[in-house]
């Protein structure tokens, strides 16, 4: 055991009066003689020898500790929380690093929270009182509760390598091996472990440990699919396909533009010639004219998100990321989407009556509430921090009793997906060789996720509870963002690609990757265990060998190429290890040359060829007929309120407004619509690239509810759904959409198995080839249930949920349909109603709110009809016939209209002849859609749809500009409301949660903002001419696109100098330490946005302080602000770090750091700045205008020193930019950081330095606005301003 030297710093108070209140009362409540808490956070530095002095004194700053380093602590009644002992933090990792690059030598950081508590009367809290605070604070599956300082070091103690274990069935025979099944929760079938025993036996030897869970994980549920791949036999007889080979029909009867399919991490579908943006040997940014292909994949990650609900949702985001980058010979991802089911949210002061008889469920999972709050924040992260927008999403609840079964979802669904580029030059992997080198790139080996594959395998709750602690996965985007540069790097080489095959670290580790990467090359290998990076040393061998550290690649180079592709991870600061090398001999070894033996000895084909075949043997369920079921409820506007407030068609704010839906650059259509970004997008849709309107678009089709009686209707409006979703973009054919279908069901619980193959076989055999679309990609999980003790067993089951996502290229991104309603011509809406007057309402949001299980479902009863409808709503787009457009779905045709009308702004006048079934006909959720139609093309258009498409559409109300929603029915008026009243019901939801989550004085100054009708929403004002291009009248300046690791926003930043006439060259902080580039040779620098060393220390400290504490970097920096004929312009993280820096850049001391918003939540808005009077020569000529530009931060506040900082800088005319807004009251979110003043950009005292929090590079163009004036042409007024830039230079 080894020790090291530990010293303790106590950092700042680090909780805010709102949080520390909650806090306060959730613990007075266990606890009722506290009261008082104070919170600071701590930091414990291990290193080899005791910190000097300086060392000491620098790390004050670095971590920003007022208060020094600390002894031992005297104060009683506190605790410490911090990481789980045995593991390594991802803040740790990164924190790390910093300090390393600020030259302090050190082993790790590791920061706890140290709670202290008042009492009344002084008493001292017993321990078993301060361990029940505690379990009430921390997370228990990635936290500790320490209760002395001393124990903190337990965090710090180094072990000796652990042994290889071999399972001793020379002597304990098959038995053995049963045994280590069970007590490692390898979920190991019976035919299995006999198959394994049989081999080991032939082989005359006991297996390893090691090669025991790697099989497992191999061939794991999770991985190999075996229940799609099982023989199925229903009522004795044997089906000719299986449940994958009924999917696969799809591709073998519409292979049309896809390229790869079913045989790598994503499938690929044919792009087109386009003029892609990336930078060329020499670092310069431009334009590639190549083939580009796009590739789309999603994925699911259920059981680490119902233990673990941030960490889990995090790294499922961040594993799907991983599979588009690692597909072919490495791609680019572009843009995600994710999503959630969950059992009722129950909100404590907000129980909805739906959620009255709640299903109780085990200790170890975490509640819906808790994965509703932590989940998406883990999501959204991950994909903010790594640098990939998030556009698309569903979100469902669900919880009912059916037939005496409880039915919910307490094991969640967590949906990630997302759609990516790559070269048509490397779609396909390569062939491995003799002696080609196999290399893992990204993080470390930690003892984190460990046998996740078959824990996801699992029913929830049916594991051991240590086990479950094992697979929790931790993530480091970041890293991850480093890794994928690497990879970016690699393909941007064209033909001189050295990759030649990739695989992402997912399900099993190393122990899965590996096998799969050289099975795919054709190829064996021999490797080395004590070759792969390991943070944690003290792993044994199969612990090293399997377990789910994140961040992870492994690739195949030819030695040849070893040297460069070395440069490039030293570029990006990102670890690499050759493990070993490629054989002919298809076997795989694994040695250990620590401890002198062979940790795996296996052939291929043992380990991946042809394991022991799953055979499902079913029974058709006896039919049950289902009668319609009816509901009169006394008011209809309460009805209305009630189901405005279901989660499923509730606001889905709080989940889209923490995620970056900007970066790239190349997002023209997210989820926020309008003026007054209302949440009711569609279809998701991003660009081919900067300078194209061609794009990508996706959608989701999710009915769940309907399974609970129907679940091949279910599975038929899912598809259906999707299709009606992504109609809203411009789409030439109905063939070219191609969808991925994830698949989640019971299997072997009651008739789920019977339900879960008709469903595959109506989408795969009957529904898809009917409309000519495939499947080339797609994901099961077939272990949705939750089991545990409760006095006796009990079990939740999931009904089948198919979630389809569908894909498609766009002609014109400009041309994607929204819901916001448009009032500057008389128009009308128009009801195509694919259901054909059915009205059934089984399965709908409206029983689910009155707790009505059953009845007759809807269903799309002819192909037909969807594909008739696709082909008129692309056809009346292409003649730009439809003002507006959104689906019906959950909520029904009442939702569809109020939400157009609160995308709007608006009212509406619904005008029905409805006799007997008013509320089937507003609350059933048949397929359909509403569209606006100008009032002179209202004839034609129902000609259109009722005689030549064959569908039913009709006329069923109007808009208005009075903000009252109003119902008539054969004009008698039923129901009279406001608009602002039921956006305020159908916002409800989501701002409890926020309440809770976020600050709640800023949720309720968003909420409050729905009522108030006179507010205008984004309305620009632009007094300046725009222009078309950029003369260059001398030679073009050179820009340094500046960026240390974790940046993410260089592409963009690149487009918009390079577009306004400058040659935009990739500088990493790297290059400049060690002296390969220099600022001297640039005019200009362009520091970027992101999250530079994942902003642990703060946003942008680490960068700062990486540039502060190296002299030599430092003198770069500074000489180049110096010069007088430079320019440098930061945004976001860029702003954050110069404000750190301003001791070396001139006339910046009066300048403020930027900090926490005050929602204490991440950012991401479109909303307008005003261009105030200021000396900035990137603002020449656009003062007074108000433009519309994206924020995406955590720390966006401006901070000043004191109140005249603020005023002098004002009389300097340093004050650049302010949030605005026409009411002039500029509460949150139109002022989404809470800055004083509304400050939000500031420059230099000679106006050539300027910084800013919004990012007008992601806004230069008209189509990346999230919405904007029909007039605008190609260029947005952004473009002025590094237009102004070029202009100082010529």
């Amino acid at each position: 055991m080894q020790k090291n030297q530990i010293t303790f710093f106590l950092g700042n108070e680090i909780y805010s009066k709102f949080r520390k209140t909650a806090l306060q009362d959730q613990i007075k409540n266990k606890n009722s003689e506290i009261i008082s808490i104070d919170v600071n956070d701590t930091y414990v530095i291990e290193s080899n020898i005791l910190l000097s002095d300086i060392n000491k004194q620098n790390l004050q700053k670095i971590l920003n500790c007022d208060k020094g380093s600390m002894t031992d602590l005297k104060i009683e009644n506190n605790l410490f929380i911090g990481p789980r002992v045995g593991t390594i933090s991802p803040w740790s990792s990164r924190a790390t690093e910093i300090i390393k690059n600020c030259g302090i030598d050190i082993l790790r950081v590791e920061k706890l929270s140290l709670f202290a508590f008042k009492t009344k009367s002084n008493k001292k809290l017993s321990k078993k009182e301060l361990i029940e605070i505690g379990c009430l604070i921390y997370d228990q599956m990635t936290d500790s509760i320490f209760l002395a300082q001393e124990n903190i070091k337990d965090l710090f103690i180094h072990k000796q390598p652990s042994k290889l274990s071999h399972i001793d069935i020379s002597n304990g025979g098959l038995e053995a091996l049963q045994d280590f099944n069970h007590s490692q929760g390898l979920a190991l079938s019976d035919e299995e472990t006999n198959y394994l025993y049989e081999y080991f036996k032939s082989e005359n030897r006991n297996p390893t440990d090691a090669e025991l869970m790697m099989f497992a994980q191999a061939n794991s549920e999770h991985c190999r699919h075996k229940i799609f791949n099982a023989d199925w036999v229903i009522e004795g007889e044997s089906q000719e396909r299986s449940l994958f080979k009924m999917i696969k029909n799809t591709h073998e009867l519409s292979p049309q533009n896809t390229i790869v399919a079913y045989s790598d991490n994503s499938s690929i579908i044919e792009g087109s010639e386009i003029k892609r943006f990336y930078p060329n040997k020499k670092d310069l940014f431009g334009e590639n004219i190549e083939l580009t292909h796009y590739l789309m994949k999603v994925e699911t990650h259920n059981h680490p998100t119902a233990i673990s609900p941030f960490a889990g949702a995090a790294t499922g985001a961040g594993g799907e990321i991983r599979d588009e980058g690692a597909t072919g010979r490495g791609s680019k991802p572009k843009a995600g989407l994710s999503g959630f089911s969950v059992s009722n949210l129950n909100i404590p002061d907000f129980i909805q009556p739906w959620e009255r008889n709640h299903i109780s469920s085990p200790d170890r999972i975490a509640s819906p509430l808790k994965i509703m709050i932590d989940g998406p924040i883990g999501a959204a992260s991950y994909n903010n921090e790594f640098g990939r927008p998030n556009i698309l999403g569903y979100f469902r609840t669900l919880e009912t009793q059916h037939n005496g079964e409880d039915i919910g979802y307490h094991k969640p669904i967590m949906l990630a997906g997302g759609v990516g580029s790559i070269s048509y030059k490397h779609t396909h992997k390569k062939s491995l060789s003799e002696g080609d080198l196999l290399i893992q790139l990204g993080g470390p080996a930690m003892l984190i996720g460990l046998g996740g594959g078959a824990a996801s395998s699992m029913n929830t709750g049916s594991n051991q509870e240590n086990l479950d602690f094992a697979s929790v996965q931790r993530g480091n985007p970041e890293l991850q963002r480093r890794a994928q540069e690497v990879i970016d790097a690699c393909w941007q080489l064209g033909d001189k690609n050295p990759i030649l095959s990739i695989h992402d670290v997912g399900a099993g580790g190393l122990s899965n990757a590996f096998p799969e990467l050289i099975h795919d090359g054709g190829a064996g290998a021999m490797m080395d265990i004590r070759k792969i990076d390991n943070e944690e040393p003290a792993m044994s061998p199969k612990e090293i060998w399997s377990n789910e550290a994140q961040e992870r690649y492994v690739l195949a180079i030819n030695r040849k190429n070893l040297k460069h592709f070395s440069s490039l991870c030293k570029k990006e600061r990102c670890p690499f290890a050759v493990i070993g090398e490629a054989k002919d001999q298809q076997k795989l070894i694994i040695s250990d040359s620590l401890l002198k033996e062979d940790v795996v000895n296996m052939n291929l084909d043992v380990l991946l060829g042809n394991p022991p075949k799953l055979k499902k043997i079913v029974k058709k369920p006896a039919h049950v007929a289902q009668e319609s079921v009816s509901f009169k409820s006394k008011s209809l506007l309460n009805s209305i309120s009630k189901v405005l407030h279901f989660p499923s068609v509730a606001s889905k704010n709080f989940l889209i407004t923490i995620a970056d839906r900007s970066v790239t650059g190349l997002v023209a259509r997210d989820q926020m619509v309008g003026p007054w970004q209302v949440p009711v997008s569609d279809v998701g849709v991003t660009k081919s690239t900067f300078n194209s309107i061609t794009g990508e678009a996706m959608a989701i089709g999710e009915k769940a509810p309907i399974a609970i009686t129907n679940a091949a209707a279910s599975a038929r409006m899912s598809v259906a759904e999707a299709i009606t979703n992504i109609a809203a973009s411009a789409i030439n054919n109905i063939n070219l959409i191609k969808l991925s279908a994830n698949w989640m069901a019971a299997s072997g619980a009651n008739d789920r198995d019977y339900e879960l193959f008709e469903a595959v076989k109506t989408v795969g055999m009957e529904l898809c080839p009917k409309l000519g679309i495939s499947i080339p990609v797609g994901k099961d999980s077939m272990s949705m249930q939750t089991s545990w003790n409760e006095n006796d067993l009990k079990t939740v089951t999931s009904p089948l949920s198919l979630i389809v996502s569908a894909f498609s290229e766009t002609y014109d991104v400009n041309k994607t349909l929204t819901p916001q309603l448009n009032l500057k011509k008389t128009s009308s809406l128009i009801l195509i109603d694919l259901g054909n007057k059915k009205n059934r309402m089984g399965g709908s949001c409206f029983n689910s709110v009155n707790n009505i299980s059953g009845g007759v479902v809807p269903d799309l009863d002819d192909p037909s009809l969807i594909k008739n409808f696709f082909d008129g709503i692309q056809n009346l787009n292409k003649k730009n016939k439809i003002l507006a457009y959104h689906d019906r779905s959950d909520g029904g045709i009442i939702t569809t209209i109020l939400e157009m009308a609160f995308a709007g702004h608006c009212g509406v006048d619904l005008n029905l002849k409805v006799e007997d079934e008013l509320f089937n006909f507003l609350f059933n959720e048949e397929l359909g859609a509403v569209i606006q139609i100008l009032d002179d093309d209202v004839i034609e258009i129902l000609k259109y749809f009722n005689d030549e498409l064959c569908l039913t559409a009709q006329v069923i109300g109007t808009p208005n500009n009075n903000q009252s929603i109003k119902i008539y029915n054969e004009s008698n008026l039923i129901v009279e409301s406001s608009r602002g009243k039921l956006q305020q019901d159908w916002a409800e939801t989501s701002y409890k949660i926020q309440s809770i989550r976020d600050n709640p004085k800023t949720a309720k100054e968003e909420f409050d903002l729905i009522l108030v009708d006179s507010y205008e929403g984004i309305q620009p004002k632009i007094n300046f001419d725009i222009p078309k291009s950029v003369n260059i009248k001398k030679t073009k300046p050179k820009i340094a696109i500046l960026r240390e690791q974790g940046i993410n926003g260089q592409s963009e930043m690149a487009a918009a100098f390079n577009y306004a006439g400058f040659n935009a060259f990739d500088v990493h902080m790297s290059e400049l330490s060690e002296g390969i580039k220099n600022l001297s040779d640039f005019q200009g620098l362009a520091a970027c946005g992101g999250f530079s060393y994942g902003d642990v220390l703060g946003a942008g400290r680490g960068w700062a302080n990486s540039i502060l504490f190296d002299e030599k970097v430092r003198d770069i920096f500074q000489q180049f602000f110096e010069r007088d004929n430079t320019i440098a312009l930061g945004v976001c993280n860029g702003c954050q770090m110069m404000s750190h820096i301003k001791e070396i850049i001139p006339g910046t001391n009066l300048w403020p750091t930027f900090v926490k918003n005050e929602s204490e939540q991440f950012e991401a808005r479109f909303l307008s700045v005003e261009v105030k009077k200021n000396n900035s020569l990137f603002f020449d000529g656009m003062v007074g205008s108000v433009i519309p530009v994206v924020v995406s931060h955590g720390e966006g506040r401006a901070s000043f020193y004191d109140d005249n900082n603020l005023i002098q800088m004002t009389k300097n005319d340093q004050i650049t930019l302010k949030f605005d807004d026409k009411n002039g009251t500029l509460s949150y979110p139109n002022n989404p950081n809470g800055s004083i003043d509304n400050v939000t950009g500031i420059c230099n005292t000679s106006g050539r330095i300027t910084i800013m929090m919004p990012h007008p590079e992601r806004n230069f163009r008209s189509d990346q606005n999230s919405w904007h004036p029909k007039n605008w042409e190609e260029f947005g007024p952004w473009y002025r301003m590094f237009a102004n830039a070029n202009k100082y230079f010529n």
